[in-house]
């Protein structure tokens, strides 16, 4: 049996911070230190092994455990990258039935979790003999699912996709989208002593802030999801101005507005403007984000997510207010959940850690699972 606490241990040992987090050419940049470490252990415990080039150097893995003909098809998808840290977080430790590092939960403990839970079931003699089972170590969720979406590009089909994240060993069949919307005002530049001379950017733009956390977080609060609760916008960033002695010209601010199913970006815009106009604040819009992060809904009366369901002994539906692969996959017509050891609270924490007995309790629900499938 593989150990699953050790994989782990393993695991953090390998940075894989994204490359969008680090300077070029940083040394714990990029996933496939950890995809050819799993792709390794995975060959030499019999299952075939594919990794996917999605980016320079950076490629999904495949683990693949597929009977002689596969009448189904099920997706295990954890993502192999994560945020950045510091020296002591990449070095594991094992303390008061925690194992802390970078990535424990975020999802290098799903990662774990799913591939030594596919070894024990294809070493054993209970492995399903009409369904095919994909662990799909996914590289970029953190900044741009690049690994999901290739996935989706290439044509993966499946009849369930279960998406590693963090969740408390609790399936998801729903979670917010992301979108990241920039507003800018624009002034007139005077001299500090003539400020009537000029028109405060930064001003205008205090009224705009004041409009979105107040007013329109209001708006947001009187519609809700019955797994999801309200949408949220957030105020994250504002720059304005260069210098006291100026007034200035120019001040931007970005809107982290987590969306809620049956929303689109394009209605999201509408209904700020609108608000924006009402108040006579003239802005300028963009976005941020150049890759979709819609929310996402899966149907938990569909068979393999009730089955799923079922084996792990939850009755009721969940909900999370992240977003995550799982919206890439779904949008691309594979029925998906999230699952996973671990609390999304320890995620990009200075001391992420995940306790030993949800990783391996996380693994038996899953070995449970795959040994249930026909």
């Amino acid at each position: 049996m593989i150990r699953v606490h050790q994989l782990l241990r393993e695991l953090i040992a390998l940075p894989s911070v994204n490359p969008a987090f680090v300077p070029a050419g940083h040394p714990r940049a990029g996933e496939q230190r950890v995809a050819e470490f799993l792709a390794s252990v995975a060959a030499q415990n019999g299952l075939d092994v594919e990794l996917q080039p999605v980016l320079p150097g950076r490629s999904n893995l495949l683990a693949r455990l597929s009977p002689v003909k596969a009448r189904r098809r099920i997706v295990m998808a954890p993502h192999l990258d994560t945020v950045g840290g510091t020296d002591p977080q990449f070095k594991p430790v094992l303390r008061n039935g925690r194992i802390y590092g970078r990535g424990a939960c975020d999802t290098k403990g799903s990662v774990a979790a799913m591939l030594a839970a596919l070894i024990e079931v294809a070493r054993s003699g209970r492995r399903p003999a009409d369904t095919e089972v994909i662990l799909a170590g996914v590289v970029d969720e953190e900044n741009a699912q690049a690994g999901s979406r290739a996935l989706a590009a290439r044509g993966l089909k499946a009849d369930l996709a279960i998406v590693g994240e963090p969740t408390r060993l609790k399936v998801v069949t729903a979670h917010k989208g992301n979108l990241w919307i920039r507003l800018e005002t624009r002034g007139k530049a005077a001299h500090g002593s003539r400020p009537e001379l000029g028109r405060n950017a930064v001003h205008l733009m205090a009224r705009v802030v004041d409009a979105i956390e107040t007013e329109y977080a209001a708006m947001l609060r009187s519609r809700r999801h019955p797994l999801l609760g309200c949408a949220t916008a957030s105020v994250g960033v504002i720059r304005g101005g260069t210098q006291p002695n100026i007034v200035p010209d120019h001040c931007v601010i970005s809107i982290d507005r987590r969306t809620l199913p049956g929303e689109t970006e394009a209605g999201v815009r509408r209904e700020l403007a609108r608000l924006l106009a009402k108040r006579r604040l003239q802005v300028t819009f963009d976005e941020e984000k150049a890759a979709p992060c819609p929310p996402m809904e899966t149907d938990p009366a569909r068979p393999e997510v009730r089955r799923f369901m079922s084996s792990v002994g939850q009755r009721r539906a969940l909900g999370v207010n992240f977003f995550c692969d799982a919206a890439v996959l779904s949008e691309a017509g594979i029925p998906s959940v999230v699952f996973g050891p671990g609390d999304i609270a320890q995620a990009h924490t200075a001391d992420e850690w995940i306790s030993a007995s949800s990783l391996e309790r996380g693994w038996r629900m899953l070995v449970h699972y795959l040994r249930s499938l026909p």
